[in-house]
């Protein structure tokens, strides 16, 4: 059997290698970026574990004996579900590899903007010492932080928010009120989020549905000088309607960890904003949680082609009228 990994960004594969090359498939390494590159190198692929390179309806259309591709994380954006689905194409991804590392580096985004650890730093070292020059700060149990979205990743950030005493309120159409209860969260609608909140934090999935959620009509109702953090997908946010936001002192400072286009662009506004703080899509980063992630996508190919089971994190469930796989069934391999 073969598998093709489209795309990475690692300086080894020695985890997938692991996994895959003990059960005697073939890994086939490349770095594809357009629709062409992935037909060329996965065509005859079994498998697929993809990162940033176009899985479209037309790639999907071309492969001829794929029975299923995993996405390394959590989004699985660059996978159109529907053509696989029809195909009979199984969608894995990893959707609980870095829930602290994520929720870690949003609350560390939003301390550095409230405490305006980044913006002192720049001060101090341009050679001014004058506490005047970082002001306002306000004492955290008085703000009211929004959190966008509330599965995973951002119910392990409300805990530890919790912990420092601050009101979090989310927004999600898939959570019931007993789950925010349960959580101790309040739950109201995205219009309320924007206009209740000192500081909003996004974590939403991108869709169809979520793209460009936070825009012109959003930053509208927030707060004058509200902070946003996001740490889940660049294109959730509208860029240029928070460019706007931040030049009317709307949004009093940004931490992004992701970008409508990545790399940024290297005329970007961004980078000449003394109030937007950039991490390189880094949040879910540790040494444990790449090992995990990367064994976990890895081991979604061989649940289908090796153990005749769905993917344990099946995206597209509707497939199973497509195919005849066996139910998941947990096992030590899963075990991190």
């Amino acid at each position: 059997m073969k598998v093709v990994i489209t795309d990475h960004e690692y300086r080894d594969l020695r985890y997938e290698e692991k996994i895959l090359n003990s059960k005697n498939i073939e890994l086939v390494k490349m770095q594809c970026k357009t629709e062409d590159e992935v037909i060329e190198a996965s065509h005859d692929a079994d498998g697929i574990i993809n990162l940033y390179a176009p899985i479209s309806s037309r790639v999907i259309g071309e492969l001829t004996n794929c029975k299923v591709i995993t996405r390394y994380g959590v989004g699985v954006d660059t996978i159109d579900l529907g053509a696989a689905t029809e195909k009979g194409i199984c969608i894995g991804n990893v959707p609980d590899y870095g829930i602290d590392e994520v929720s870690d580096h949003s609350l560390a985004l939003i301390m550095s903007l409230l405490r305006k650890i980044n913006s002192s730093n720049q001060i101090v070292k341009n050679g001014t010492w004058d506490v005047n020059l970082s002001k306002p700060v306000y004492r955290l149990k008085t703000l009211t932080i929004g959190l966008v979205g509330f599965g995973n990743i951002p119910r392990r950030l409300a805990m530890k928010l919790q912990a420092l005493g601050v009101n979090v309120v989310v927004s999600d159409p898939f959570v019931s009120v007993e789950i925010a209860e349960e959580s101790n969260v309040t739950l109201v609608s995205l219009e309320e989020l924007c206009e209740k909140s000192d500081v909003i934090s996004v974590h939403a999935p991108l869709n169809a549905g979520t793209r460009g959620m936070i825009g012109t009509k959003e930053f509208k109702l927030m707060k004058k000088g509200v902070y946003l953090v996001n740490t889940a997908r660049g294109p959730v946010i509208d860029e240029k309607s928070l460019i706007e936001a931040l030049e009317n002192g709307t949004v009093a400072g940004v931490g992004l960890d992701v970008l409508e286009s990545e790399p940024i662009d290297p005329n970007h506004p961004f980078l000449t904003m003394d109030n937007v703080t950039l991490t390189p899509h880094m949040a879910g980063y540790s040494e444990e949680s790449a090992e995990e992630m990367r064994s976990k996508t890895a081991l979604g190919i061989i649940d289908v082609l090796l153990y005749g089971q769905y993917p344990k994190y099946l995206v597209n469930k509707d497939v199973k009228e497509k195919v005849g796989l066996k139910p998941f069934v947990m096992n030590e391999r899963y075990q991190f």
